[in-house]
């Protein structure tokens, strides 16, 4: 018998882990993982950005999380020897149209408590010579780290708590046995007094599995990445973002230092047909039948065809991603760029066709189910898996013996 069970190995559920042994320090926590290792999917597919929060809207889990967590991170990597890098970024408006949207993201940034600075043209190619921007934002708290090797941590120190690890270990179904829970798996039965499922681009699934309808279907977006050439990296100093669309749900392609020294570029955003479809071949007919079926995916393919298709052109055409590049540095060049790795962002998606713009945490009798945690949940882990061990007190019936510091 297990007092926890987390449901799902990347980041926010090994953050999760390790937040409820500090809370719950008699208690016996096991993470299950379906991969052979740990932070396999989004977490170990993004691009390794401490996110500083100025995205998001004021007074939401992501504005807190991301910013407190942004404080928590850095300060994570400093006492565990992680390498890390608090280079900034700058957001740049590429033509006049874009100036009253980059005022108002400064202005964002203000509202959310973040240090941010205007800068004219002059002054943002003091800090990326090679950028061509008509006036920028710079963003001071913007770092890069590589978070598998943040999870790795995590891992280790629940180990050190006292927790269990498991990986290949997937969950077949969840089985109520009074006021605990029975998690089948290929690996035989667990049985837990709480479930907290954080199982990523699964987590619709395992939340359904648990008897909860979490208001939303998980639709994947992959998103696919160039590489600066060695001899090009010169080009870019830390990181460079153009001014997003408001009205569009991601950031549109950006150039990102990495903690290794390498430069990546991009993503784009397409449907994946497949929830961990990383390549474009990758196709599976569950996956697909769901998104197809679902009401919601063909309102938002409506509201944002023009931008979808700009996506997919981008997705299938060299050409057409280098020329997105080339509003930020136009010395880029299609020969500067090498493919490299995908990731798949698990976006929680409504009926109505809106995307879930925050953190999606459903309670319910002994369980909680985070159902949408992308960008920026790696920067955020530390403090949502706070905020769910603080949470398990209201929906839990937990043993005294478990004990609470």
């Amino acid at each position: 018998m297990y007092d926890f069970v987390i449901v799902g190995g990347g980041i926010v559920g090994l953050s999760t882990g390790m937040a409820l042994g500090n809370r719950y320090p008699q208690a016996r926590i096991l993470v299950l993982e379906k991969e052979s290792q740990w932070a396999f999917h989004q977490t170990g597919n993004n691009s390794g950005v401490i996110h500083s929060g100025i995205y998001y809207k004021p007074g939401s889990f992501k504005a807190k999380f991301c910013r407190d967590g942004r404080d928590s991170m850095v300060a994570f990597c400093q006492e565990h020897g992680i390498d890390h890098d608090i280079c900034g970024k700058v957001i740049v408006a590429t033509d006049e149209q874009e100036l009253p949207r980059l005022e108002n993201l400064y202005k964002r940034g203000l509202d959310n408590g973040i240090q941010v600075q205007k800068i004219t043209t002059e002054e943002v190619r003091e800090i990326e010579p090679h950028v061509s921007c008509v006036g920028g934002i710079r963003v001071f708290s913007t770092g890069i780290v590589n978070y598998k090797q943040v999870c790795l941590k995590y891992a280790e120190l629940i180990q050190q708590q006292g927790g269990e690890l498991r990986l290949n270990t997937k969950v077949l179904k969840i089985v109520p046995s009074g006021k605990n829970y029975v998690l089948e798996t290929n690996q035989g039965r667990f049985e837990t007094r709480f479930v907290i499922n954080c199982a990523g681009l699964h987590s619709d699934r395992i939340a359904k599995l648990g008897g909860v309808n979490p208001k939303a279907k998980i639709v994947p977006f992959r998103g696919e990445y160039y590489e600066l050439t060695p001899e090009k990296r010169y080009l870019v100093k830390t990181l460079i973002y153009p001014v997003p669309n408001p009205d569009f749900p991601f950031l549109g392609v950006h150039f990102t230092k990495m903690i290794d020294g390498s430069v990546h570029a991009g993503p784009n955003a397409v449907l994946s047909l497949k929830r961990e479809g990383y390549y474009k071949t990758d196709f599976d007919l569950k996956d697909f039948a769901e998104v197809m079926t679902y009401p919601g995916f063909w309102k938002l393919a409506a509201k944002h065809a023009d931008e979808g298709i700009q996506e997919i052109i981008r997705s299938f055409s060299k050409a057409a991603f280098t020329r997105s590049l080339q509003k930020l540095i136009p010395e880029v060049q299609a020969q500067d760029l090498v493919p490299t790795h995908a990731g798949v962002r698990a976006q929680a998606l409504m009926d109505d066709g809106k995307l879930v713009d925050d953190f999606l945490i459903v309670p319910s009798q002994n369980a909680i189910h985070v159902c949408n945690a992308p960008s920026p949940a790696a920067t955020s882990s530390l403090e949502i898996g706070k905020a769910i061990a603080a949470q398990v007190t209201q929906h839990a019936d937990i043993p005294a013996t478990v004990g609470s510091i």
